[in-house]
């Protein structure tokens, strides 16, 4: 486990609120160490438009919980610039990803966080960029 704090994409995150063993696991380890987690607004609103989209009350309720139990974290003008300079480098390389992904990687670079994903093929392709898969056992 890493001291730093890691940043959850919202494929985690989704899947600790579905019970998935791997990602539960590794988050009940990382919370002895870190106590919260850390998320980006991005990550929050994904979530939160699936279950209002879907009217699931109850996870919505327990979502809020778990958002006010963690930190959520602004797009900054700081996480902005990050943003814009990793689309022109994946842009350059010909090798963009979606917005959402290149904000929660900005999020995480300005912070100092890693990324918590299954979506490592899109997340590694950001220089500098620490990447942990929670859905795998290891």
């Amino acid at each position: 486990m890493t001291n730093r704090p890691t940043l959850l994409d919202t494929d985690v995150l989704s899947a600790i609120m579905r019970q998935h063993p791997q990602a539960t696991a590794r988050a009940r380890r990382y919370l002895i160490e870190q106590r919260r987690f850390t998320i980006s607004i991005i990550t929050r609103y994904e979530v939160l438009r699936g279950l209002l989209a879907r009217q699931a009350v109850r996870q919505q309720h327990a979502f809020e919980q778990l958002c006010a139990a963690s930190e959520v974290l602004p797009i900054t003008e700081a996480v902005g610039v990050q943003a814009a300079a990793i689309y022109a480098d994946l842009y350059t390389r010909g090798q963009l990803i979606g917005d959402a992904d290149i904000l929660i990687a900005a999020t995480a670079l300005v912070h100092g966080c890693a990324v918590a994903t299954n979506n490592e093929a899109h997340y590694r392709r950001i220089p500098g960029l620490a990447v942990e898969n929670w859905l795998h056992a290891g």
